[in-house]
């Protein structure tokens, strides 16, 4: 092999092992922590949102036992009493929209701290609403919620998406 051949093949294998590097070090990789927080996060809100063949109360036992700690603080103004508060809110939601649903767009976690990003429907036929929730996460149980959301419009000013 003469010496520009060489030169090609190691400059090629440069370039590549380069770029494999710089993929790698893009890609997010969870503690197993993180993982764990992530994926109950997103059983919680499953059992709490979308599981309608289960009946309210085995729903809430669920919630109780297995999701939400007994200290849970909740941020949001329209929901007092901790998680019992958050559990009646729900309770009663489920007695009014029966087919209510939720389907997650996106989630990230970060330490003790897991986010999703959700469409929340309350019937199958309406717009719904984006919704953004920020658990932070104690011993595999919610500790702590934040949230934002808004309704999903019939038009847009853009040609977005809301998700």
């Amino acid at each position: 092999m003469n010496a520009q051949k060489i030169f090609n093949l190691i400059f090629t294998g440069f370039i590549v092992l380069s770029f494999t590097l710089v993929c790698r070090a893009n890609e997010k990789s969870y503690s197993s922590l993180e993982q764990s927080n992530l994926k109950k996060a997103i059983y919680c809100m499953e059992i709490l949102e979308s599981r309608n063949d289960l009946k309210p109360s085995q729903r809430i036992n669920i919630l109780r036992n297995e999701c939400y700690s007994d200290n849970f603080v909740e941020h949001s103004p329209h929901i007092s009493g901790g998680r019992e508060g958050l559990f009646n809110l729900f309770l009663s939601r489920y007695k009014e929209y029966p087919k209510l649903s939720m389907s997650i767009k996106r989630s990230a976690s970060e330490g003790e701290l897991v986010w999703l990003h959700l469409h929340a429907k309350r019937t199958p036929d309406s717009l719904g609403a984006a919704l953004i929730h920020i658990f932070r996460m104690k011993d595999g149980m919610i500790v702590e919620h934040w949230g934002a959301g808004q309704p999903v419009p019939e038009t847009s000013k853009n040609n977005n998406t809301m998700f």
